[in-house]
């Protein structure tokens, strides 16, 4: 029982040792500093949204071109044949495109998310006649949407007359020169 006894003890010293050295380890290292958090710098002005950089590498100039979407629903105006007329100046670029109806009531370059946001500047719709191979017209909706990059997909997003923003992927290809 004696020997229980004292071993327990030992097995406590030893315990009691490790502890205090562990925590003299501890106590001895230099406690790291609190980073102070950033703040934003509240201001009554909406934060201007930062241009997309342009990747257009085309003489000034009109073009038509290719617009494709990610949708059956959002499309150019089959009178069209998917094609839209593409403007380069100074290295910006804007392709018209000529919808299929009226029910597209803005669109946004970027995310619908963003579309949302107080100071959010929308794409206006213009009224476009478009002429079918039967002859017939009709007046549909067209937008004036900035192109970033040709060859490459980027963000664009639409509200219709339900009301709701819907995110789309488009693309601005094969620009042809306009004689």
């Amino acid at each position: 029982m004696k020997k229980r006894i004292a071993w327990i003890l030992t097995v406590l010293l030893f315990a009691a040792i490790l502890s205090a050295c562990g925590a003299k380890a501890s106590a001895s290292e230099p406690t790291p500093e609190p980073v102070p958090e950033a703040t934003e710098v509240p201001t009554d002005e909406p934060t201007p949204e930062p241009e997309p950089e342009s990747k257009i590498d085309l003489p000034d100039g009109t073009y038509l071109a290719e617009f494709k979407t990610d949708s059956s629903m959002f499309h150019v105006n089959e009178a069209n044949k998917g094609l839209g007329v593409l403007t380069v100046k100074d290295g910006k670029a804007t392709i018209h495109v000529s919808l299929v109806s009226k029910t597209i009531l803005n669109l946004y370059p970027g995310l619908a998310e963003d579309a949302q946001k107080d100071g959010a500047v929308l794409l206006e719709p213009t009224i476009d006649t478009v002429t079918y191979d039967d002859g017939m017209t009709e007046e549909v909706h067209g937008f004036d949407i900035p192109v970033p990059v040709i060859g490459e997909e980027f963000d664009l997003a639409l509200i219709g007359k339900k009301g709701v923003w819907y995110d789309h992927k488009v693309s601005v290809q094969n620009p042809v020169p306009q004689n």
